[in-house]
């Protein structure tokens, strides 16, 4: 990544410290905090991959299902269900130590379980005149909005603004540019 010519402090995701970021992407502080940051994204991965397989090994035909898993079921926090236990919201039987039963229907009705994931409508693609006409050179740019030409193209980069080259000059859509300017 290339290296800025401005400062941009930003606040680690993983500690919270304030930081001068290296590069427009940075978002931890130290390499320990990106490891640690990896960590949590794995184990994560890892936690939803168990819930995953005790969810399908547990039978439709039970009425009685453990706090386990209700808890990989229903994605709801164990804690949540002994509050709700201990309120008397939700019938259980308790056969005995750690061996607690939650009636599955009751849960259905508070939980409701979605059969199908729901999809996100895919952005349509944007249609761009990349025209000398409809567009800024990198130089109009950098004059216009008083910024670097580097600063210009990482901003471009980021932002996956498309470019065109025309001899020595490289355009971008009006349009565009001027969306991302008004909004920085």
């Amino acid at each position: 990544m290339p290296a800025l010519k401005f400062q941009i402090k930003r606040k680690c995701e993983m500690c919270g410290a304030t930081f001068i970021a290296k590069t427009l992407e940075s978002k931890y502080c130290s390499k320990h905090c990106i490891d640690m940051a990896y960590k949590q994204k794995k184990a994560a991965a890892k936690k939803a991959e168990q819930f995953k397989q005790i969810a399908q090994k547990v039978p439709d035909a039970r009425e009685y299902i453990s706090v386990a898993e209700a808890v990989a079921m229903y994605s709801i926090g164990r804690d949540t269900i002994y509050r709700l236990i201990k309120k008397g919201a939700i019938p259980y039987i308790n056969i005995g130590e750690r061996l607690t039963r939650i009636k599955r229907t009751e849960l259905e009705k508070m939980f409701p379980k979605r059969e199908e994931p729901i999809e996100k409508d895919k952005p349509l693609p944007r249609l761009y005149s990349l025209e000398p006409e409809d567009c800024y050179t990198i130089g109009e740019i950098s004059k216009k909005y008083r910024i670097d030409d580097s600063t210009v193209w990482a901003h471009i980069r980021k932002y996956s603004i498309p470019t065109r080259q025309i001899g020595n000059y490289v355009y971008a859509p009006k349009k565009e540019i001027d969306k991302l300017y008004k909004s920085l």
